[in-house]
């Protein structure tokens, strides 16, 4: 079965951004958070909450609708795949992302948005991030 991250309990996050430096680090091969697909933030105030904003991962994604280059493709349970070498920087998928997540690296000029792959999952220390199976696209 397919898997995508999911997020429980976020009441428990205590902001270590461990889950952030993973995906910065093991993914995107750099130590700035800047990079990472995950983003671990306060709901508002110094006394919030945190709350993680990672891919909803769509069962219909309408930022693999409105790639003109084909570089997001629809993955099993939900989210995409991103071919970087089909990427040109148009950002018409930041565009159509219906929650604002996905962004531009300015370095490399190509979209930075999560692939599913549970790098974060793996290095959060009071196991809020997880990846869980989901049951395949009709």
């Amino acid at each position: 079965m397919p898997k995508v991250l999911k997020t429980q309990e976020m009441e428990r996050c205590i902001g270590c951004y461990s889950c952030m430096q993973a995906c910065a680090r093991e993914v995107f091969k750099t130590f700035s958070l800047q990079y990472a697909a995950i983003r671990i933030k306060t709901r508002g105030g110094l006394q919030s909450k945190m709350t993680a904003d990672i891919c909803r991962a769509c069962s219909n994604p309408p930022c693999s609708e409105s790639c003109p280059f084909g570089a997001l493709t629809p993955r099993r349970g939900g989210g995409v795949k991103f071919t970087p070498s089909k990427c040109n920087g148009c950002e018409s998928c930041i565009q159509a992302c219906p929650i604002g997540y996905i962004k531009l690296n300015p370095a490399t000029g190509k979209i930075i948005m999560c692939l599913h792959c549970g790098i974060c999952a793996d290095y959060c220390p009071h196991e809020i991030i997880k990846l869980v199976e989901v049951k395949e696209n009709a």
